[in-house]
């Protein structure tokens, strides 16, 4: 079962409209997370991840084979997939270090695959209503912050997904005027991916990141749709 639902009952005939959550990337952990805090909130939710539906984001006929599972449309949308390691490439310290295979998969992986998403859930979002889709993304794709340099393959995957991001908020507003769509950065996040790189930078737990990037969920408009935001609500320079 893809939904987790609460008994949300009451003494009355009167029913009660249980916000329906959709996280993609669940078994991860910022995703598992705002999953938890969901539930916890009494909300529906409802994930879909490698681990528990086959969902491959770097082929799009598993992305729509596992979106085909859903019904109705949701309330909210949380695409939490990406990774900083992929296929035991490590980040770049030096140009010298780069390498076309290891930049190709970090593109897939952090930009196309999320895209892939964004392309294929359109019938899940109510015309009517205020539905709020939160990518995912990191500071580190912020081309005007880049202050240190590295990490080539990363940075260059996270800056097209936030490219890719505001193009589809602009397309999708034309649909649907109350949508809000943005590119999210969750903060430095203690996970087991990200653990051997905190170095000294300060860090939350995938839990506070989640509360974060829900209460953002909560107090973002339409008006600032195809925007880059940090976990404490702050503009992120593109």
């Amino acid at each position: 079962m893809l939904d987790h639902i609460l008994d949300c009952s009451i003494y009355s005939t009167t029913s009660i409209y249980m916000k329906r959550i959709l996280i993609f990337g669940n078994s991860g952990g910022i995703g598992a997370a705002i999953q938890e805090e969901c539930i916890a909130e009494g909300y529906t939710v409802s994930g879909l991840s490698r681990s528990q539906n086959d969902l491959d984001i770097s082929d799009e006929s598993k992305i729509i084979s596992a979106i085909q599972t859903l019904e109705g449309t949701f309330d909210k949308i949380f695409i939490t997939t990406g990774a900083l390691v992929v296929n035991a490439s490590e980040p770049e310290k030096t140009i010298r270090q780069f390498n076309s295979d290891a930049a190709i998969n970090q593109f897939i992986t952090n930009a196309v695959g999320p895209t892939l998403i964004l392309k294929h859930i359109k019938h899940l979002i109510d015309k009517n209503s205020n539905c709020f889709v939160g990518v995912l993304s990191a500071r580190v794709g912020s081309i005007g912050d880049n202050k240190l340099g590295g990490w080539y393959s990363y940075r260059a995957s996270k800056a097209a997904l936030n490219q890719y991001i505001r193009t589809t908020a602009i397309e999708y507003a034309r649909s649907f005027p109350k949508l809000t769509c943005v590119a999210i950065h969750p903060g430095t996040v203690r996970t087991k991916f990200t653990e051997k790189y905190l170095g000294r930078h300060p860090a939350i737990s995938p839990e506070d990141a989640s509360r974060n990037i829900l209460q953002l969920a909560d107090i973002l408009k339409p008006n600032s749709s195809g925007q880059f935001f940090d976990w404490d609500r702050k503009s992120v320079p593109w």
